[in-house]
């Protein structure tokens, strides 16, 4: 199944839904990055929560930005999601792998820290980008995004995310965002009634791999409380702006002694794209140029 976005509606516009199958990019990130199984789960789960996030972003060129720092040995996380349904994301330590938790799924939560902070930036195009910061609740990715949406925009929302990986790679991934609006919130009945709903799922990728859809998906959850699928689908792809013009672009503002350092030196230089892990190469000669741009500059 395509990687995916649907939306759709419920309560008479009181309930907002939006679903994502995040399951080809992160089997790319995966390799991209050589990613261990609980890096994968953990990377997986932001992308599809960057996503959900974005989902309701109308401005073109809006993006999120998540960036979590917990205390466990994965490190930080950053994953940049925007409205056109394009994601990137890396983690600090893709190696890392621990033993099962408790519940024998990955743990993600003892990798990620149960201490730390979620850090989210909303870029709409123009103006100073909102962030903001909130404690890590559980490391679990999906708990700590619904408790910023809480916190942060007071949305009662509902937040389920997860990744399927094992030895032939990922085979399920994906997320489901419900919220109660503003116009719905004083129910609360309605919201409780959600709230089981979702807590009575078995969770997200069990039900991609038995070969739900996102509309059956929907139904099954909201199915009874005036449910309206949107038509449109938005297409999901993991997409890296990097190019090797924006290397040079870097490289240039290191300024013209570290440059002639590297001529000296290395014969040239190396960068490795965070994001995607694409390495550029640049010529000793191509250092030279940028030397001559910058000395150009100064006349």
């Amino acid at each position: 199944m395509a990687d995916q976005l649907v939306r759709a509606t419920a309560a008479e516009g009181g309930i907002r839904a939006v679903g994502v199958i995040t399951t080809r990019l992160t089997e790319e990130a995966r390799g991209r990055h050589k990613l261990s199984y609980v890096a994968t789960a953990a990377l997986g789960r932001t992308m599809s929560c960057g996503l959900l996030l974005a989902s309701s972003m109308k401005r073109e060129g809006s993006r999120v930005n998540i960036r979590i720092k917990g205390e466990g040995p994965l490190g930080g996380i950053l994953v940049d999601a925007g409205a056109d349904g394009t994601v990137r994301g890396y983690v600090d330590n893709p190696a890392v792998e621990l033993p099962p938790n408790v519940r024998g799924k990955l743990d993600v939560g003892g990798a990620v820290g149960h201490d730390g902070y979620l850090y989210v930036v909303r870029d709409v195009g123009y103006g100073y980008p909102y962030s903001s910061t909130v404690e890590l609740v559980s490391g679990e990715i999906g708990d700590d995004v619904a408790h910023y949406l809480v916190s942060s925009e007071q949305t009662p929302s509902a937040l389920v995310v997860g990744v399927f990986v094992g030895a032939e790679g990922v085979t399920a991934s994906g997320g489901l965002l419900v919220q109660v609006l503003p116009k719905a919130a004083r129910d609360e009945s309605l919201v409780q009634k959600l709230e089981s709903r979702v807590a009575a799922l078995s969770g997200f990728t069990p039900l991609l791999q038995v070969g739900k859809t996102l509309p059956e998906i929907f139904e099954e959850l909201l199915g009874d409380m005036g449910l309206t699928i949107l038509p449109e689908v938005q297409m999901l792809r993991f997409h890296c702006g990097c190019s090797f013009n924006r290397v040079l672009g870097a490289l240039k503002m290191l300024g013209e002694a570290e440059l002639q350092d590297m001529i000296e030196k290395d014969n040239g230089a190396e960068a490795t794209c965070h994001f995607c892990g694409k390495v550029y190469q640049a010529s000793r000669d191509e250092l030279a140029q940028l030397i001559e741009d910058l000395r150009a500059e100064l006349v």
